[in-house]
Parts: C-alpha cells; sequence; structure tokens
C-alpha cells in the first residue's frame, strides 16, 4: 500500500461482510480466506482518530504561512495503531471520491491520501525517496534530496494529497544526523504540501522524537493520541468484552455457539493483555484450526492450544505461574 496504486486497490476493495441469514454457504476455501483477512471491527481508538483527523484537516485547509497542525498516534505494539491508520485513511479516501468523482474516461481526478512507512536508518534521501516513490516520481541515483523534495512537492501539491499517512516514526532518531536530516525534511514537506500529516509509531513519546529543538517544533505542532490496550471495565461498561463480541459476530463457523467468547473475555484479556491485535490474530487463528480440524467451533480449549505472538506470551506467562503458585 506504499504505492498510490496499492493504496487504491486497497481503500476501493468491497469491504469483507460477516455471513447473513439467507446468503448462501461460503466453501472452506473462502472461509479460510475470510478469516486470513477477517473484517475491521471499529474500535474507540478508530473514532477518536477519525474525528481528530476530520476537525484538522479542516483547521489547516486554508493555512498558508506555517505548517499545518498534524497527530501522532502512540502506544504499545498491537495495540491497533496501524489498523486504525488504515481505516481512517480509507474512509477519507472514500469521502472524497465521492464528492469529487473523477471526469469521464479517468480512473481518478486526485490523490487524496498518502501512505508511507519510515525506513529503517532513514536519511533524508531515502524518507524522500519513499514519498516521491509513492506517486512514481522517476528518481535517479544523481538527483540530490533537494530535487527529490522539489519534485516530491510539486507533484502532490499538483495531485491534491490532502492527507500524509506516515507509519512507523519511531524509526526516526533525531540524536544521529541522518535522523536529525530526515526531521528536518518532515518539517520542510509539512510546510510545502497542503496536506495534514499523521504520524503512528511505538511508544513515540518515549523516543528521542520529542526530545531536543527538532523535537520541541513537533511536539508544539502535533496533537498526542494515545492507542493503548482496551481495559476490561471503564466504568460501568466493558469495552473489552464489547470487542470480543464484535469479533464473534462476524466468524463464518457452522457450529459455533454466540455468546461463548464473551463468557471467557477474562481469559482473552489476560491471555493477551487488552491488546487488539493480539486478540484478533487469537480469534482468527482459532477459527482457521476450527475449520480446518472439522469442529466447526470456538472453545476454551481450542484457545488455549494457539500460541500468541512473544508479546502476549510473555505477558501472560508471569500471571500463569503465579496462578498455579496459588493453586
Amino acid at each position: 500500500m506504499t504505492t498510490w496504486q496499492g493504496w487504491h486497490t486497497f481503500a476501493t476493495a468491497p469491504p469483507l461482510t460477516p455471513p447473513r441469514p439467507g446468503d448462501a454457504p461460503r466453501s472452506t476455501e473462502e472461509r479460510l480466506a475470510y478469516h486470513s483477512a477477517f473484517v475491521t471491527v471499529r474500535t474507540p481508538a478508530i473514532d477518536t482518530l477519525a474525528t481528530q483527523v476530520r476537525t484538522l484537516m479542516l483547521l489547516g485547509r486554508h493555512q498558508q504561512t506555517t505548517a499545518r497542525p498534524s497527530l501522532i498516534v502512540t502506544g504499545p505494539a498491537a495495540a491497533g495503531k496501524t489498523t486504525a491508520l488504515l481505516e481512517v485513511g480509507r474512509t477519507c479516501h472514500l469521502a472524497h471520491t465521492r464528492k469529487n468523482p473523477a471526469p469521464p474516461g479517468r480512473t481518478h481526478q486526485q490523490v487524496p491520501v498518502a501512505y508511507l512507512l519510515v525506513p529503517p536508518g532513514a536519511t533524508a534521501k531515502t524518507l524522500a525517496t519513499e514519498f516521491a516513490r509513492y506517486l512514481g516520481i522517476p528518481v535517479t541515483t544523481r538527483m540530490t534530496q533537494a530535487q527529490i523534495t522539489s519534485a516530491v512537492c510539486h507533484t502532490y501539491t499538483a495531485a491534491g494529497v490532502r492527507l500524509v499517512l506516515i507509519d512507523e516514526i519511531h524509526r526516526l532518531n533525531p540524536r544521529t544526523t541522518t535522523g536529525a536530516e530526515a526531521a528536518d525534511l518532515l518539517k520542510d514537506l509539512t510546510e510545502r504540501i497542503k496536506a495534514t500529516f499523521v504520524y503512528t509509531g511505538i511508544d513515540v513519546a518515549a523516543t528521542p522524537l520529542f526530545s531536543g529543538i527538532r523535537g520541541a517544533q513537533l511536539a508544539g505542532r502535533a496533537s498526542l493520541i494515545t492507542c493503548g490496550p482496551l481495559p476490561a471495565r471503564h466504568g460501568t461498561r466493558r469495552p473489552f468484552t464489547d470487542l470480543v463480541t464484535d469479533m464473534e459476530a462476524a466468524l463464518d463457523l457452522t457450529q459455533h455457539t454466540p455468546g461463548t467468547l464473551p463468557r471467557h473475555a477474562t481469559y482473552l484479556h489476560q491471555r493477551t493483555a487488552g491488546r487488539i491485535g493480539s486478540l484478533a490474530r487469537l480469534i482468527r487463528q482459532a477459527a482457521i484450526t476450527a475449520i480446518c480440524d472439522g469442529t466447526e467451533r470456538i472453545t476454551k480449549k481450542t484457545l488455549e492450544a494457539i500460541q500468541l505472538d512473544h508479546l502476549a506470551e510473555e505477558h501472560s506467562r508471569p500471571r500463569t505461574r503465579q496462578t498455579a503458585r496459588t493453586a
């Protein structure tokens, strides 16, 4: 999705839908593919990010003299940051194309959204090249960073880019010479491209991005949204259980009993530490296992047999040992 063609395909693809009463049964391969991709369940992080992005885009729409206000989405790994970023980007893309349909004979009129990854060890030139690659701007080895940047700013403005999504921003380290130059490039781009910039990274507030003069400039222009693990309880609400319920409703299993997964919400929260990414992987993997072994349902035994990502397993292991000693 870090090219316009890939992003356009992602944004315009029909969303996956759970099975509905009266639908023809899907084949085994179709159901395996469905659970592999799975639906995007609306989360509080997505709602918050969508509201903030819409507001900042309106706030900076007619701003001319300085960089437009930006947004940073931070949080631990597997907390659903990238999923939220992509969902908001897709929504912005579709809303823009509905309001601005392509003229006859053209596939699209403008490029409303750009999505990029900060490359490991990014320098100003490699980062500028990533911006160029997204829109297919020709870049040669002889071109200087300034030449690439000028081509990027001109083309992005001409293409009508309104929202720039930059993932893995924690890879930038302004304390190094190359990292500082890359950070300066981003500042330059925010001033020259008429777009709202949204950055996503792991625990960004604890990285060097917010330190020193460059960090102060970024912190002074960017709002911060923390996309953390979902709590088991929030006042009288149970946001984690609500998420489990929504994911269960999206399953396509022939023998699964509704309400099974919400009953195990406490166990699921302990296994995943409330991380949305870990929960989604566990449920998707359990569903695929249930299809492959023919049981067609998810039970606690099914869940216990699945090994999760190392981060989730490390979090749940001490509690498991403590429970065993107590017993």
